[in-house]
C-alpha cells in the first residue's frame, strides 16, 4: 500500500470511529432537552402589573423568569412590565381577550365583571378567617367550575396560589372602628365587588386605577386607600396618609391569568412549564411576603404613621357591618345559596 492510499485508509478510520462516538452515549443517562421553537423564535409572555418591581409579586416574577428559562431551555421568556406600563388592569384583560401574549394579575372581583359573578364573592369583606380556608377553596370543585366558566369568557388562570397579603386601610385621618369610616372616601379597585364591599362598611368607596391614588390622597380629592402593606408602602401612600387601621377586611389571594386563545396556541409541554413556573413563583412570592410583612410594618412606623390594632370586639363590629354586602346576592348576579355553598367548600 502506498502513503496516499494507507492515509486515506487512516482518515477513513478516524471518521467512522467519530460517528460511533457522536452516536453511542448512553440514552438511559442522557438528559431531555426542550426543542427551539420551529421557526426560532421564543414563545414571549408578558406579564404585566400595577405594582412596583419591588414589591413581592415583582421579586417573585424575576424568579419566575429563571424558571421558565430552566424549564423550557431557553425557548420560552417571560418579560415584566410593573408600574402600570402597559395600562390599567382592564385595559391589559381586554387584550387578552383579543388573544395577545399577555398576563396579568387579577381577583374574583374582576371577574365577577367579565361574566363569572359567582367568582366575586372571594373577595368579599371578612370571608375568610384564616389562609388555610382560602387554599381549600382553591381546590376545590367549586373553585374548578368558576375556572371553567372564565375560559369560555377567554381568560385562563395559571396560577392561584400568591399571597397578595391582607388588605388593611390607610386614611388621612384616624379610624379607629367602623363607624369612623362613615361617609369618608376610600379608594378601591374600580370593581363592583369592592365597591360595594366597602360601601357595606359604611364608607363612600371610589373606584380608581393604583397608580392615580397618591396624587388623589394628596389633592384630598380621597380621604383613604386599602390594600396590603407591601403595596401601601410601595406607592409611598405613607407621605400622604398618616393612619393606618389593620383590620384585614379581605385575605387576599391573587391569581394570575392569561388569553385562553393564546394559551391553546402552545403545546401541551409549554402549558406545563408555565402552570409549574406560575405555581413555583407563587411559593416564592409567598415566602417574600410573609418576610416583608412584618418589615413594611416597622417603616411606616417609623415615616410617621399611626398604627391602630383593633380588638376583637371592634373586628367583631367590621365583620357584623359587613353582612349586609352578602345579603346583596342577587344584585351581584350570584346563584342561590353562593354564600352557604363556598362557606361549606373552605372547610
Amino acid at each position: 500500500m502506498n502513503k496516499k492510499s494507507l492515509a486515506a485508509a487512516v482518515l477513513t478510520g478516524l471518521m467512522a470511529l467519530s460517528l460511533i462516538g457522536c452516536g453511542g452515549g448512553d440514552k438511559k443517562t442522557e438528559q431531555k432537552k426542550a426543542e427551539p421553537a420551529k421557526d426560532g423564535k421564543k414563545i414571549v409572555l408578558r406579564v404585566a402589573y400595577e405594582n412596583n418591581k419591588t414589591e413581592p409579586v415583582g421579586v417573585a416574577w424575576e424568579k419566575a423568569k429563571e424558571i421558565i428559562k430552566k424549564k423550557s431551555n431557553g425557548t420560552m421568556e417571560i418579560v415584566t412590565y410593573p408600574d402600570s406600563q402597559l395600562g390599567n388592569k382592564s385595559a391589559l384583560i381586554d387584550s387578552m381577550l383579543m388573544g395577545e401574549n399577555v398576563c396579568t394579575l387579577a381577583d374574583g372581583a374582576f371577574y365577577a365583571d367579565y361574566g363569572v359573578p359567582d367568582f366575586g364573592i372571594v373577595f368579599g369583606p371578612f370571608l375568610f378567617d384564616n389562609w388555610d380556608q382560602c387554599w381549600k377553596l382553591t381546590k376545590s370543585d367549586w373553585y374548578k367550575e368558576q375556572s371553567g366558566k372564565l375560559e369560555k369568557k377567554g381568560l385562563k388562570i395559571i396560577a392561584s396560589n400568591w399571597v397578595y397579603g391582607e388588605r388593611h386601610t390607610m386614611t388621612t385621618k384616624p379610624v379607629k372602628t367602623v363607624d369612623d369610616l362613615k361617609g369618608m372616601k376610600i379608594r378601591v379597585p374600580g370593581n363592583k365587588i369592592q365597591t360595594e364591599g366597602f360601601n357595606a362598611l359604611g364608607a363612600t368607596a371610589t373606584g380608581m386605577p393604583l397608580g392615580e391614588v397618591y396624587q388623589a390622597l394628596q389633592s384630598k380629592t380621597i380621604e383613604g386607600a386599602e390594600n396590603p402593606l407591601g403595596t401601601l408602602y410601595g406607592r409611598k401612600l405613607q407621605e400622604v396618609a398618616k393612619y393606618l387601621i389593620l383590620d384585614g377586611h379581605v385575605k387576599n389571594f391573587t391569581t394570575w391569568i392569561v388569553s385562553d386563545q393564546w394559551f391553546k396556541k402552545l403545546t401541551p409541554e409549554q402549558q406545563k412549564w408555565l402552570l409549574e413556573t406560575a405555581e413555583e413563583a407563587g411559593l416564592e412570592n409567598n415566602k417574600v411576603q410573609a418576610a416583608s410583612e412584618k418589615d413594611y410594618l416597622e417603616k411606616l412606623k417609623k415615616e410617621g404613621v399611626q398604627v391602630v390594632v383593633p380588638t376583637p370586639e371592634v373586628l367583631k363590629g367590621f365583620k357584623e357591618k359587613s353582612k349586609s354586602f352578602y345579603a346583596k346576592g342577587k344584585d351581584f348576579g350570584w346563584s342561590d345559596g353562593l354564600y352557604e355553598k363556598v362557606t361549606k367548600a373552605m372547610q
